[in-house]
């Protein structure tokens, strides 16, 4: 399988002021489709030659987990995002989130302080656990929930590349940021 960095469903502009043009430019036109050239070279000839991304990240071990996991993530990243849509959740999303961390405020708090308390590199992530509850994870690295059978909803990208020609060392006000483009409508879908 021939691995594609999928095309964004915005311009390079359209996140900012909260992520910059230059940044979506390294991040996903450099970063992402990095890990996109590498797992294709990495899978040649491997078990994993003709696996879905999924697949890769479930089962991959070393280099071609570590790619896959980040072009999984990356993408799910990413796709999140638009300047359009809903800004807070609703319905059975919002249901989830007040059953689970008691309202929106008290989420939004505990996964910025996920997201800002990761040591080092890694991401921060909203799952639905398998009794449907919601739970927050720090995973470093490329880890992905998918590894440990739960559903991704949300991730926010604390690797210093997805905020540093904005924020510099500043990772808090870019989690701040990061809840200006959120899109809501996509982020329900995934629950």
């Amino acid at each position: 399988m021939d691995f594609k960095l999928p095309e964004l469903p915005y311009e390079l502009s359209a996140l900012s002021p909260y992520i910059g043009e230059k940044t979506l430019e390294f991040h996903y036109g450099k970063h992402h489709k990095a890990y996109v050239d590498n797992l294709n070279n990495l899978v040649k000839g491997t078990k994993f030659e003709n696996a879905n991304l999924e697949q890769i990240v479930r089962e991959a071990e070393g280099g071609i987990y570590n790619n896959g996991a980040q072009v999984w993530n990356h993408t799910f990243y990413f796709f999140g995002f638009s300047r359009e849509g809903r800004k807070e959740p609703s319905g059975a999303m919002a249901d989830a989130i007040n059953k689970s961390f008691g309202s929106f405020d008290q989420f939004k708090e505990k996964f910025s302080n996920a997201a800002a308390t990761l040591f080092g590199s890694g991401w921060a992530w909203l799952v639905k656990n398998n009794d449907g509850s919601l739970g927050i994870l720090q995973e470093s690295n490329a880890g992905n929930p998918l590894r440990a059978g739960l559903t991704p909803v949300l991730t926010c990208d604390v690797w210093e590349h997805a905020y540093y020609l904005d924020y510099q060392n500043r990772r808090v006000d870019y989690i701040k940021s990061f809840w200006n483009i959120l899109n809501w409508d996509i982020i329900s879908k995934r629950y």
